[in-house]
């Protein structure tokens, strides 16, 4: 593409664009930009001429991205992301008092704690926008790299490190618990071997807290049962409450249940098991100032006044 094809390339034509490739439809594009499907096509066909490659080719009754579409979709996501970016910098350089604010967390943070201190940041800057997405760990990682979340709130370092600042801000303490009656409950001390005895109620492979579990086992050289698979906390809470079987989890999961003596925690070797929370973002990438003044809440940082 040569500069003079470049200077044809408008912003409208890339999100007619983006638009077709949302529907993959060049009429439900027209509909929803209140426009023909001629006009769209035109659209299309600009960019196809500035880039000198077909964006789009057709497949049966359907349309599809060619490798020249799939490329070119891909920069005018960062291009739109890069504007918006732009003018959250200048709403920053006019006060700061506007904007947005998009969370990612997984699960159980996102569940138990970060709604309170968004209801804190929401009285602190009560005109600025608030999204949460809770998720599991490589949702909410994919959506901090694909800039649709500002920063994440999760139980592990992402693995590249060097790629990430993340700061730990809460301790997470995983305890064992059972229903009142368990023959466990209430006696001495209870090691890893007796403990790898008992049927389990677990998340899903992948869950931070089951990857914790299994380590202590490894380390103790002993092997675990499991009695269920279960999707979340709420689930494994209920089976536990039912007598299905004993689980690891968050302390601050399970603090009401605890408190209506409808579950307790077993007295086991080497528990709580000690994790943190932490605030994630990638390094070097610019931080609204929403989401910089929600970081430094969570840090117990002065966030900044309006």
């Amino acid at each position: 593409m040569d500069r003079d094809s470049v200077g044809s390339v408008n912003l409208h034509h890339l999100k007619v664009f983006q638009i077709v490739v949302k529907h993959l439809s060049f009429s439900r594009a027209g509909e929803e930009l209140l426009i023909s499907q001629s006009a769209v096509s035109m659209h299309v066909k600009s960019l196809e001429r500035a880039a000198g490659l077909p964006l789009f080719e057709k497949i049966g009754h359907r349309i599809q991205l060619t490798d020249a579409g799939l490329a070119l979709w891909e920069y005018s996501q960062k291009i739109f992301a890069l504007i918006d970016e732009t003018w959250q910098v200048m709403g920053a350089l006019k006060g700061g008092e506007l904007g947005r604010l998009r969370v990612s967390a997984d699960t159980t943070v996102g569940v138990y704690v970060v709604p309170e201190y968004l209801g804190q940041f929401r009285r602190a800057f009560p005109q600025v926008a608030i999204m949460l997405d809770v998720a599991n760990r490589t949702a909410v990682m994919d959506r901090i790299v694909g800039r649709d979340s500002d920063l994440a709130v999760m139980g592990q370092v992402p693995d590249n490190a060097e790629d990430w600042d993340a700061t730990p801000f809460m301790e997470n303490d995983l305890v064992v618990i059972a229903h009142p009656d368990h023959s466990l409950a209430g006696g001495p001390l209870v090691n890893a071997a007796a403990l790898g005895r008992e049927g389990f109620l677990v998340r899903e492979p992948g869950s931070g807290t089951r990857a914790t579990m299994e380590r202590y086992f490894q380390s103790a050289g002993i092997a675990y049962r499991v009695n269920m698979e279960l999707g979340n906390n709420s689930t494994i809470k209920q089976g536990v409450a039912n007598g299905l079987g004993i689980a690891v989890i968050s302390r601050k999961v399970v603090q009401l249940e605890l408190e209506a003596g409808r579950l307790v925690i077993l007295p086991v070797e080497g528990f709580p098991l000690k994790r943190y929370w932490y605030v994630v973002h990638l390094r070097g990438h610019y931080l609204p100032p929403p989401a910089q003044a929600f970081k430094e809440m969570l840090l117990g940082q002065p966030a900044p006044t309006k």
